[in-house]
């Protein structure tokens, strides 16, 4: 890349579609006009009133709880109303900060700022900053005592009055402010530290030419600074410096900018570098933050409370760390930019521009790009990475908004919007792209650079935030800013991008698929054989992706030896694992035709390069020399000009003594030699290798620096299967659906495509590009050294094996294509499915036929039989390599506490009706409740994401809500029920439909952050009262996303312990558990309970058919249909039988440690050793991670798990629910009509109320009436759970989450009268509105924001407009929009109907048409439907936009279009011959 100062045209642009994505908009003097035009909603209302001595306060009604959850569509309405006082309805409440301006609450999640457009800088700025940040308290993190936060901060321009009259008390001159910075500092604690920093920055300073007028220490309140805080707590104080040889902003920054660069170097090897922290120096802007509950940052610096400091704008932060430990410095807002997400892709991005360190120059610097390097720091959070690489560009003389374009670009290929209308923004995106890979992962940004004051979203709308602007031209951005156009427009103009790219950009041409065979098929084998295949790998993944396009479905999880314990040779993409965390992608996979046509692109120079290592002079240190010279030969190719590197394994001969090197090992060897040496910018690296032919291994490739990939032998493979005889006949007789060779190798790629965009959604990523080098993986069984050459930055806790032992793991699968005896066929390794002889699997036939004699015949030495053989197996897990000792004498076991007490720790795995039969089901949960354990209903998952059929009855009655926070080896991925297990029971129960797949969507959609987390637990807190619902607190379930539980659990334990925070949250562990040795594992490691998923099913007669999703279970455990059901061998006395045997087995074994109870060994990891183990492939794998110990909890694990459930504080539902006459109307079941003032810290309103409700009657037996008015702003969740008999009504707006999980009455939101604006074009009510609602009405009088009514089942809902991703994973109800909508609507909808009105045919581009179609409301029915709700939606609200449709109903109907799923098309409201048809018999006619 060259220089990024400003653009010049790219001769290197990189090849490979690297398509970066932002949405943006500014306030500034120069942006103003176009702020006001553009956003929707904003505020032509009447001036704010200011209050009168002793007068009420008031506020700009039309700012009304602007600043924290309101995730709304711009909103503007002007209307009174007083602020929350103490005390109202004469019960305490949450304390919540009066303002004459706004009652202002968050922006996003924890970030918002306010702005004067007219550049006025005032105190009341700083003020409404502050209480905005303390009405964000409940979005941030705090620390075990309590007191002290994750963070939180502002930064404003620098306050010159004030600094001014310090100066004046100094008798110091008056500061000139056109050439003074300001250094906001944290100093070392350490008295003789601190004045070496200091001595080390004036030395800069002086050496600089700069001189230094003073140091003043920051006036702190330290009292209210919580415990941990104060353990860390820097020395603040502001360094005063003066410029004298530059004129202009711009260079004044940059030379404060390369000062503090080189203060960062000079101190690098000083003991105290690390407590050396510039907060911001800078000539226009200064931070003010620390590791601070946010509502006590204006009382902890004694400077904000000062009359005297001004600024214009302010942008304040509340954090919430989630990847990196609390500390000062981490604190936000950063030098720039106040951020909050995540950006997943860190590590890649840290390399990418690690890389470009010597690519870098631009004449702004005068030759001085040396001094400002390094521009990452792998040690400091993502966040300040982000910063520091905005920072870079922004000093090299972009302006702030370009710089965030180019860092976070938006999903510009299918944005239809900037396709038609702006083509300058999508060319500016394409051009930088290849420049830049972007910082991807949701995230929301606020920026200033004391000029200009900016907001920037993620590309995905997963951190919305939105603008609000009053009267007096003070703008408030809050959650969801809406995206202005004009300024990437004016941005993206400034340059003759298309222009550059015409005459620059090289784009391949697809190429056609080979239509025959390159090999015979003896070659083919051998081929396969020397790579790795089984036959397994051929018939179940290449020929399943071939025959039908997409990856193959496989169930009961992985129960094979982690690849490293494992005794078969392994390919080395067994021994990486994805890493947890609407996608665009353009595909990485290339056909033999396009390597060739690149191969001979003359300006590219493209360079093979062999992957191979000789052997022929013996193994040890053979396969790190080849890696060497392949790295040495890259170097050599991109010196002499290559741009695009071809590491490849294919061969005219396969020699003996030549094996290929593991391709991930070629690619990830090169790919972090060429960054090391500052190489990696010049050239692309694709492989071309036999060795890629599952998803897995193409997201292993690009995740380690592969651009493109060339799977030539799975191609070939393809092609072999499409031409065999037993294809061709299958395809012949109907067997098999016919493709051709080519369609054949086409869906090859196309699920390949399709299984990146699954990996790439689980992070939260939204490019190819952006995980082009992420490392997103985590390693296990790999040793260091391999890690060194390869992987740098991934973790390998393990260790593992060596260079060499992974040469020999190699070279055993290429002798097998040499030796005499090979087989005529692909050996079957028995990975996926369980053979004999084959890979051992923890669930095998033997091992379920002795655990069901021994639980059927209530037989104790049958048990033995069973532990012996759980004993002798081989190594198969990482608690295999430990044992249990103890230097206590052995104890009676008549001592050790009873059985019956042991198994209330257990529980069963998640696994919902529908997975599994109703008759297992019922068994495991009779068993349970003999025991007194817990059985998961397996709607856990479904509470989280508010879907297919969980009931505000179902919730209420709960004794537990569990939330998994990661799961398995797929992460984030969850449960798909097949169309076929949705039987007519099944569809009743969870209100969709028979034979419609019940999808589950990428887990995005689940839990956006840690703040919709606490959120979640908060409305569900909500439903289940004081009495009960989340058990003792939140429950983690560790499923180390697909790692061993053991590291995953002794990550958690210990961590919690080193935060003061393991007595508040009970750890639940599952995994694999078969015997009360993995019980009695885990507690050692910390856990307190202990889940059993797959041997509980064994128990109830599972014979590990491993056939669950295809609905054909044998033995009924996993099938819907009615005859095998009737085979359902089991009975709730065999799984009673199997935990008191593991229970008694944890007692005799608790006997022989001489511990009395399980609180005696929680945590004690010093009674766990390791065996002595001969493993086949490594004897290096490294334990001492898991037998580390940090110390034990304060209290035993029983006070844990009994301590009381954890309350929501005081709601104002329990103020409702105090009042009499609502008390009588819920008992007696009558009417009652009430009203009730709101405001947005009241969250999940309705919910207590409903739960009371639903606890007492159900979902559908309550026959009284509760008519609630409430009047002003709800906090999220409003409406959540409501139950049929509940008509609630809102005049004023809500946030997010409204009619959450409602089953049933009535929701009406409508803004206050005469708000001076057009209701339907204001956003009244949030984003992700009706989420999983499974009854009821909602009518909205104005627009929603994103994802409204995703995954509704039954609601009848109209609202006048909404933002992206409309009727998102809908299975049914009916939604009609009166409006315009944005993009992706009706994604993944597989039930109910929409209605949406198309006055400007704008429509159809917008539409996901993957499953749902498009046509006009033809059927009678369809049209009274949509008549009836809408004359409805005037009725409940007034709506003049309804009233005018209904005037002119026949000229509006044929604007309307109706979406309609397959499963609906049947429906007499989509079927316009519905009743000819039906009278031909042809159509069942469906109940709804």
């Amino acid at each position: 890349m060259a220089a990024l100062p400003h653009p010049t045209p790219l001769p290197s642009a990189r090849f490979f579609p690297r398509q970066p994505l932002l949405n943006c908009a500014f306030a500034s003097s120069s942006y103003r006009s176009r702020l006001v035009g553009e956003f929707i909603g904003f505020s032509q209302g009447r001036a704010r009133r200011r209050r009168d001595a002793g007068a009420r306060k008031w506020w700009s009604p039309t700012m009304r709880a602007v600043l924290r959850d309101l995730d709304l569509e711009g909103s503007n309405r002007a209307r009174r109303a007083p602020v929350v006082a103490e005390g109202m309805l004469g019960k305490e409440r949450s304390k919540v900060v009066n303002l004459d301006d706004i009652i202002s609450e968050r922006g996003a999640c924890g970030v918002g700022f306010i702005a004067n457009l007219q550049n006025k800088a005032s105190h009341n700025v700083i003020l409404d900053a502050l209480t905005a940040l303390g009405c964000m308290e409940h979005r941030g993190g705090c620390g075990a005592d309590n007191i002290s936060g994750d963070g939180s901060g502002l930064m404003t321009s620098v306050p010159w009055d004030l600094f001014n009259d310090w100066a004046s008390k100094q008798g110091v001159a008056s500061l000139d402010r056109s050439n003074t910075g300001v250094g906001m500092v944290f100093l070392p604690k350490d008295e003789n530290y601190m004045k070496a920093a200091k001595t080390a920055i004036m030395r800069t300073f002086l050496e600089e030419g700069l001189e230094v007028i003073g140091w003043r220490p920051v006036p702190v309140n330290t009292a209210i600074v919580g415990y941990y805080a104060r353990k860390t707590m820097p020395n603040i104080q502001q360094v005063f410096v003066k410029v004298p040889k530059e004129e202009s902003v711009d260079d004044i920054e940059r030379e404060l900018y390369i000062c503090r660069k080189l203060i960062e170097r000079t101190t690098q090897l000083e003991e105290w570098k690390d407590e050396l922290y510039f907060c911001s120096l800078s000539n226009q802007t200064i931070v003010y933050k620390g590791m601070l509950r946010s509502e006590v940052l204006g009382q902890f610096y004694l400077d904000l409370q000062d009359d005297l400091y001004k600024s214009a704008f302010a942008i304040y932060h509340r954090r919430y760390s989630t990847n990196t430990s609390p500390r000062w410095p981490l604190a936000q807002p950063m030098r720039l930019l106040g951020h909050n997400g995540e950006i997943n892709t860190i590590q890649g991005n840290l390399n990418w521009m690690q890389s470009r360190e010597t690519t870098i120059e631009s004449p702004v610097w005068r030759g001085r790009e040396n001094e400002i390097r390094p521009y990452g720091n792998p040690k400091a959070s993502d966040s300040a990475n982000l910063d520091s690489a905005a920072e870079l560009l922004l000093r090299s003389g972009r302006n702030p908004a370009e710089a965030l374009m180019i860092l976070v670009p938006e999903a510009y290929k299918n944005h239809p919007t900037l396709m038609i209308k702006y083509p300058e923004v999508v060319d500016f995106y394409d051009y930088y792209k290849g420049q830049m890979e972007a910082w991807d992962g949701p995230a929301l940004l606020l920026f200033s650079d004391g000029k200009t004051v900016g907001a920037c979203l993620d590309r995905n709308g997963l951190r919305p935030a939105r603008y609000w602007r009053t009267a007096d031209d003070i703008v408030y951005v809050a959650s969801e800013v809406y995206e202005n156009t004009d300024v990437k427009k004016s941005i993206a103009s400034l340059y003759p991008y298309r222009k550059w790219l015409t005459e620059n950009m090289r784009t391949l041409k697809p190429v056609n698929f080979l239509s025959s065979l390159v090999l015979d098929n003896d070659t083919i084998l051998r081929q396969q054989q020397a790579f790795g295949y089984s036959s397994e790998d051929v018939q179940m993944v290449i020929e399943t992706m071939a025959a039908q396009g997409k990856e193959p479905t496989f169930c009961m999880g992985d129960d094979i030896p982690l690849a490293v314990l494992s005794l078969k040779p392994h390919m080395i993409f067994d021994y990486f694992k994805q890493r947890f965390a609407q996608v665009i992608l353009s595909s990485p996979v290339l056909n033999e035709g396009e390597l060739e046509a690149l191969m001979k692109d003359p300006y590219l120079k493209p360079q093979v390069l062999p992957a191979f290592f000789d052997i022929g002079k013996g193994l040890d240190g053979s396969l790190e020399k080849a890696l060497k010279n392949l790295c040495e030969a890259a170097d050599e190719a991109v010196l002499s000009g290559s741009q695009l590197l071809v590491l490849s394994d294919r061969c005219e001969e396969l020699e003996p003594t030549r094996p290929a090197i593991p391709i991930l090992l070629a690619v990830g060897a090169v790919h972090q030699h060429l960054i090391q040496i500052g190489l990696r910018m010049s050239a692309s690296i694709v492989a071309d290798t036999a060795q890629c032919f599952s998803t897995h291994q193409f997201a292993c490739l690009i995740g380690y620096g592969a651009s493109a990939i060339c799977p030539y032998l799975a191609l070939e493979t393809c092609r072999q299967w499409r031409l065999s005889t037993k294809t061709v006949n299958m395809m012949r007789n109907g067997k098999m659906p016919t493709v051709t060779i080519e369609q054949g190798q086409r869906n090859f790629c196309k699920a390949v495509k399709s299984g990146l965009l699954k990996i790439l959604s689980k992070m939260g990523i939204s490019l190819l590009s952006s995980y082009c080098g992420a490392q997103i993986f985590e390693i296990y069984g790999l040793g260091q050294d391999i890690v060194d050459i390869a992987f740098c930055g991934s973790f390998s806790k393990i260790g593992g094996l060596t260079v060499d032992e992974l040469a020999r793991e190699t070279l055993s699968f290429w002798v097998k294509a040499f030796s005499e005896d090979t087989a005529k066929r692909l050996e079957n390794f028995g990975f996926i499915q369980f053979r004999p002889g084959g890979e051992y699997h923890g669930n095998n036939p033997e091992m379920s036929k002795l655990l069901h004699k021994a639980v059927r015949e209530k037989s104790e030495s049958a048990y033995v039989i069973y532990q012996q053989h759980l004993a002798n197996r081989p190594v198969n897990v990482l608690r295999d390599l430990l044992e249990l000792k103890s230097k206590r004498p052995p104890i009676p076991v008549g001592k050790v506490e009873p059985a019956s007490s042991i198994v209330q720790r257990f529980c069963t795995g998640g696994m919902s009706l529908g997975a599994i039969s109703r008759e297992t089901h019922e068994a495991i949960a009779i068993a349970m409740n003999r025991l007194g354990g817990k059985s998961n209903s397996g709607e856990g998952g479904e509470v989280a994401s508010g879907r297919f059929g969980v009931t505000p009855t179902f919730l209420a009655n709960a004794d537990q809500l569990e939330i998994k926070i990661a799961q398995g080896a797929k992460p984030g991925e969850g449960g798909q029920l097949p169309g076929k297990k949705v039987s007519a029971y099944i569809a009743r129960l969870r209100n969709s439909k028979p034979g419609v797949p019940l999808i589950s969507p990428p887990p995005h959609h689940d839990i956006y952050s840690i703040e919709d987390l606490a959120q979640l637990i908060f409305d569900l807190h909500q439903i289940s009262g004081h009495d009960g619902g989340t058990g003792a607190s939140p429950v983690s379930s560790i499923k180390h996303a697909g790692g061993p539980w053991e590291l995953g659990l002794t990550e958690t334990h210990q961590t919690l312990i080193e935060n003061g925070l393991r007595e508040r949250i009970i750890l639940r562990v599952d995994g694999g558990f078969k015997s009360g040795f993995d019980v009695l594992v885990a507690a050692t490691m910390g856990a307190d309970e202990y889940g059993f998923g797959s041997v509980a099913m064994i128990a109830t007669g599972c014979v590990m058919a491993r056939i669950c999703h295809t609905n054909n279970c044998p033995v009924g455990v996993a099938s819907q249909r009615e005859e095998l059901r009737a085979r359902f061998p089991g009975v709730p006395g065999d799984l009673v039988n199997y935990f008191v045997y593991v229970a008694e087995e944890v007692r005799g074994t608790l006997a022989q440690l001489g511990y009395e109870k399980m609180d005696d060994i929680i945590g004690r990891t010093e009674l766990l050793k390791p065996r002595q183990v001969s493993l086949t492939k490594t004897q290096h794998i490294d334990l001492s991670y898991i037998l580390s110990n940090v110390g034990l909890p304060k209290w035993s694990s029983t006070e844990i798990r009994n301590q009381d459930v954890h309350s929501n504080g005081p709601v104002l539902d329990e103020i409702i629910l105090a009042d009499p006459e609502v008390v009588e109307a819920i008992e007696r079941e009558k009417e009652v009509t009430k009203a009730v003032e709101i405001h947005n810290v009241d969250r999940a309103v309705c919910g207590r109320i409903a739960g009371v409700i639903a606890k007492q009657y159900g979902d559908t037996g309550f026959a009284g009436q509760l008519n609630i008015v409430f009047n002003g702003s709800a906090g999220q969740s409003f409406g959540c759970f409501l139950t049929p008999g509940m008509n609630i009504r809102l005049v004023g707006e809500a946030n997010d989450y409204v009619g959450k999980g409602m089953a049933g009455g009535e929701l009406v939101i409508t803004p206050v009268e005469n708000t001076g604006f057009s209701p339907e074009d204001a956003a009244i009510v949030g984003n992700t509105c009706l989420y999983g609602a499974t009854g009821g009405q909602v009518f909205v009088r104005g627009k929603a924001g994103e994802r409204f009514a995703v995954r509704n089942s039954l609601v009848e809902a109209v609202v006048e407009g909404t933002g992206d991703h409309c009727c998102e994973y809908m299975t049914g109800g009916c939604v009609v929009v009166l409006g315009k909508v944005g993009r992706n609507v009706a994604a993944g909808m597989t039930g109910g109907l929409a209605y949406i009105l198309d006055e400007d045919d704008t429509l159809i581009p917008k539409v996901n048409k993957e499953i749902v179609k498009i046509q006009r409301v033809n059927a009678p029915a369809g049209q009274m439907q949509l008549k009836s709700l809408i004359e409805a939606h005037v009725e409940k609200t007034g709506s003049k936009k309804g009233s005018t449709i209904l005037s002119e109903w026949e000229a509006y109907l044929p604007l309307f279009w109706q979406l309609v799923p397959p499963s609906e098309e049947d429906a007499p409201e989509a079927c316009a011959e519905f009743e000819r048809v039906k009278a031909a018999g042809r159509v069942a006619v469906q109940s709804s």
